[in-house]
């Protein structure tokens, strides 16, 4: 039996979690799933040039396992690109230090871009129909949710 994988820390909840390219249909293209944790490895690297070492530290994994997780970002990122796939970023096997999926520093859901400062963005989606409302979960569009209880699309507010 396998050894199970070592849960990792992410320390930035992403505020969007599915890109797609421009003009071309959802309903006709193939997905790559990018998990939270590959995403954090990204983003440690590339955007703060933190040395394999010091990510890895920040993680709480060991520096072959962030190497192996990065070389599997890329690869996903890469074949999206050349490929013209949506990238969605979903599960895998970390937790945030606030343990409450907040991260530290008001880097968690609804503070924009890890500012925590918000861009004024919609917290509620409403049905024009019936009146329903529901909070509005980050990176959903409220047009693609249906209304449970006339099943028009809803807007946000």
């Amino acid at each position: 039996m396998a050894r199970p994988f070592k849960c990792r820390y992410v320390w930035n909840n992403p505020n969007f979690y599915y890109f797609k390219p421009r003009a071309v249909p959802l309903a006709g293209l193939k997905e790559v799933i990018l998990t939270v944790d590959e995403a954090e490895t990204l983003r440690l690297k590339d955007l703060e040039k933190l040395e394999q070492t010091q990510a890895a530290d920040k993680m709480g994994i060991h520096q072959s396992t962030f190497q192996r997780t990065l070389t599997r970002a890329r690869e996903k990122i890469s074949d999206a690109i050349i490929n013209g796939k949506a990238i969605k970023i979903h599960g895998g096997n970390y937790k945030m230090p606030g343990l409450d999926r907040t991260g530290p520093l008001g880097q968690g859901p609804f503070t924009g871009r890890g500012r925590g400062q918000g861009f004024n963005q919609p917290v509620k989606c409403i049905c024009p129909s019936c009146g329903y409302q529901e909070a509005k979960k980050p990176g959903v569009p409220c047009s693609t949710i249906v209304c449970p209880k006339c099943n028009s699309r809803m807007i946000s507010s």
